[in-house]
């Protein structure tokens, strides 16, 4: 007897429609979720312009560093159970707000934007939709004098750049301030360089895990801003670190600035400061330390503002030490001697300087157009630098003032703008670059000359530290904003030679209708960034800095003074290499440039 077939099952449509969208969203989520060497993590689609990218927020790389784990190195974040939820940023570091300009947009941009923690060493990964196989990598360094920052900022997204260019970026929280950099030199209870190890953990996991998420671990660049930068030269001079890139790209920031290294004496002389500000003993370096592990966060970085008062940008101060782990010796007497060779862009903005002056310069504010008369112009100087003295003021005078129209006001403003950006920026730069090039080193030097339609700053203040960032990172062509065509272009053309930098190690168009000519010794050419074409110049303040590299110091120098503005020790005053002192673990006495 012939059986009958049993009857296909019919679905009715709607069920069928929930049966496919169920499908989608399982392979969405799949899509989603990465397996790393610590547990399975979770990201999402986020939606760039016509397509979309995959972020993975918020991603656990090492332990909360609290209790006797406070201001030393981090360590890895053990391994976890299920997926991890990597759909929101992690909580930043401790640090304090600005309250300078309060409430006003040019200073909120940059204010942390979420809760604050102890527990934030995360990081952040934006991988192109398709999951490609070996992509390159690109790992961001935020910048902000040590003392703040944030990877969450809106400033920092680099989702376009990703999209854009079909890398991978990378993004990491580290700690600032005292809570990352206060060092206690010789004391293992507070090394120092605490942020440094942090960032120097987040690049091992890189190594580790980006290839699962579809990146080239041998294709790394490393790329930073203003303190990020000279974080940037630092992880190039750290032997634990070199393995971890291939490539650097410093923005508006150098490790041959005196404000990216501080010497052992201070150091120690600002950490005792910090103590006795918050009643801690001071007879007993381990009750000491003790003391300071054990104090409310907060408190530590309230008062971290007040360890030293005689300089307008003395908040830089707790900033990174050679530690002889870290790093070995001054940066640069480092530079002098044989290191990695690598593929390096680098350039700053044309008014790199302004926002020092409104932040310490007399007669200068956002509020008004900030003429100064010459009186305020010398007090300027000598407010920046305190050691200076009369033949140090007098010659950085003769340097910049217009002594052919010497009662024009905007002229001395000009001339203290050009003096900070000079000596804090550009002359740093410029004396690593040519460092770097006695080691066979391909560089690439660059200067951002567009003031953006929507600066908020006052128009005298010209392309600010900080205005390439939102062209590198896209903002133009995202929705809703009021940038004009030419911009746009403008910011295509940065994200393009970024990436090929990343890719291939030259900042070319890829149409080669542009050929960057590389740094060199002889002609020092850089491109000037802007809307319409690029221009190729020479000698980038050749005289300027060789007044600051090279003749000032050695003028004061001989007569007697300690020429480093309280900031910047002269790229002539090097020590000998150090070695460690065998009993402290730190540097012998004969480290004179280190302990000074």
């Amino acid at each position: 007897m012939k059986q009958d077939r049993p009857k296909p099952r019919i679905f009715p449509v709607k069920d069928a429609i929930l049966i496919l969208v169920l499908a989608s969203v399982a392979f969405a989520e799949h899509e989603t979720i990465v397996e790393t060497k610590q547990g399975k993590v979770s990201g999402f689609h986020l939606p760039v312009g016509s397509g979309s990218v995959i972020a993975y927020l918020g991603i656990p790389y090492g332990e909360p560093p609290t209790g006797t784990q406070r201001f030393k190195k981090p360590e890895a974040r053990k391994p976890w159970k299920g997926v991890y939820d990597a759909t929101k940023f992690g909580k930043s570091c401790y640090q304090k707000r600005d309250e300078a300009y309060a409430s006003f947009p040019g200073t909120n941009m940059w204010q942390v934007n979420n809760e604050m923690s102890e527990d934030c060493l995360y990081l952040n990964v934006w991988v192109p939709p398709t999951k490609p196989n070996s992509a390159d990598v690109m790992v961001f360094i935020y910048g902000g004098a040590f003392l703040a920052g944030t990877s969450s900022l809106e400033i920092y997204d680099p989702s376009i750049l990703a999209f854009s260019e079909d890398v991978i970026v990378v993004s990491m929280n580290y700690r600032v301030g005292a809570l990352g950099f206060l060092a206690l030199p010789g004391n293992r209870g507070i090394p120092g360089n605490a942020g440094m190890f942090d960032q120097q953990l987040a690049l091992q996991w890189v190594h580790e895990n980006i290839a699962a998420f579809g990146g080239n671990p041998d294709s790394v660049t490393l790329f930073g801003h203003s303190s990020g930068a000279a974080c940037v030269g630092l992880h190039l001079l750290s032997p634990g670190s070199q393995k971890y890139f291939k490539r650097a790209i410093l923005q508006s920031g150098s490790v041959s600035a005196g404000w990216a290294i501080n010497t052992h004496k201070r150091a120690k002389r600002l950490t005792l400061k910090l103590a006795e500000l918050l009643e801690c003993p001071l007879d007993d370096e381990d009750a000491l330390v003790g003391c300071l592990q054990n104090t409310e966060p907060t408190k530590i970085v309230e008062k971290q503002f007040f360890v030293e008062t005689i300089h307008p940008f003395a908040l830089t101060r707790i900033i990174p030490i050679v530690d002889f782990d870290f790093i070995s010796d001054m940066p640069n007497n480092l530079l002098k001697h044989n290191i990695k060779k690598i593929d390096i862009l680098i350039g700053g903005t044309k008014d790199d300087g302004n926002p020092f002056t409104i932040w310490g310069a007399p007669g200068f504010s956002r509020e008004h157009d900030s003429l100064i008369t010459t009186e305020q112009l010398i007090q300027g100087i000598t407010r920046f630098f305190p050691t200076a003295g009369d033949i140090g003021t007098e010659s950085i005078l003769l340097q910049y003032k217009d002594w052919k129209d010497e009662h024009n006001m905007e002229k001395n403003r000009e001339a203290m703008e050009l003096i900070l950006r000079d000596y804090y920026m550009i002359c740093p730069m410029k004396y690593f670059a040519n460092e770097m090039l006695n080691h066979d080193t391909n560089i690439y030097f660059y200067e951002f000359n567009h003031r953006s339609s929507q600066e908020v700053w006052p128009e005298w203040m010209g392309v600010l530290h900080g205005a390439i960032l939102p062209f590198m990172f896209g903002k133009p062509l995202s929705k809703g904003r009021n940038f004009t065509e030419e911009e746009q272009i403008l910011s295509k053309r940065i994200m393009k030679v970024w990436g090929n930098f990343a890719r291939i190690g030259i900042p070319n168009d890829d149409d080669n209708a542009f050929t960057w000519p590389p740094y060199t010794h002889q002609e020092q050419n850089h491109v000037v960034l802007k809307t319409g074409d690029w221009d190729i110049q020479r000698h980038l303040y050749t005289k300027d800095c060789y007044f600051w590299n090279f003749f000032l110091p050695k003028l004061v120098e001989r007569v007697g003074k300690n020429f480093d503005g309280n900031l910047w020790s002269s790229p002539l005053k090097t020590a000998d290499t150090c070695s460690k002192d065998a009993q402290s673990g730190g540097p012998s006495e004969s480290c004179n440039s280190i302990w000074d």
